[in-house]
């Protein structure tokens, strides 16, 4: 069973990432859903933003767009005071020498062992993994933000990954509209369930096998 929260799937996971940053994070968003989280950090949280493409302190667009300032999924973008502008060479240097606190990714398979699929489906035209693979293996913390099911059904959290991998026991947040799971040595765990939803329904919809924190069991 499922109650409506009157947010929408994308709103309910977004706002409880947003819950994981920490004041004066690094934090790089991945295109599309994750750059919805800093629209629901608390007010005494202020993180930084970095985006691959040579930026550091991006915000949002304040007047006129400026074409040459875009986030790494190419929208407009700004800069906060102190931002600062370099080279890709620069940007991978911070990522992959540990300088990024979390990466929030979406995700379209994680499975048992943290393995996050999120860059190629077969048959499909796709640009490249990107950042991706820097990402899930420089930031300290990687929380995978997604939807429990794909649009046919199917769950997205699996016992083994299908789809070409990003990046092997990467993951260390799960974040669904559904529930919260936190990747360990021994496997899932079910930390967290959202408003409204209850232990049989995350059961049902999950293929991947988890333990449940006795607190919520």
């Amino acid at each position: 069973m499922m109650i409506v929260t009157g947010k929408s799937p994308k709103e309910i996971i977004a706002s409880r990432v947003a819950k994981e940053m920490r004041d004066g994070d690094v934090v790089n968003l991945g295109i599309g859903l994750p750059t919805m989280v800093p629209n629901f950090l608390a007010e005494d949280v202020n993180v930084i933003l970095q985006s691959e493409n040579g930026y550091i302190g991006l915000g949002p667009v304040n007047g006129e767009i400026d074409p040459n300032l875009v986030n790494a999924g190419g929208q407009p973008a700004g800069i906060i005071p102190g931002g600062a502008f370099f080279d890709s060479l620069f940007s991978f240097e911070l990522i992959r020498g540990g300088h990024v606190d979390v990466t929030v990714l979406g995700g379209l398979e994680v499975d048992e062992k943290g393995n996050l699929a999120n860059w190629m489906v077969p048959g499909k035209m796709v640009p490249g993994m990107g950042g991706a693979m820097d990402l899930v293996t420089g930031a300290k913390k990687v929380i995978v933000a997604m939807e429990h099911t794909a649009k046919n059904g199917s769950s997205k959290l699996l016992e083994k990954c299908r789809l070409p991998i990003t990046g092997k026991g990467v993951v260390d947040i799960i974040v669904t509209e559904l529930a919260v799971f936190r990747v360990t040595e021994e496997g899932l765990i079910l930390e967290e369930l959202q408003e409204g939803v209850d232990l049989d329904t995350v059961k049902e919809k999950t293929e991947a096998s988890f333990k449940v924190n006795p607190a919520i069991a």
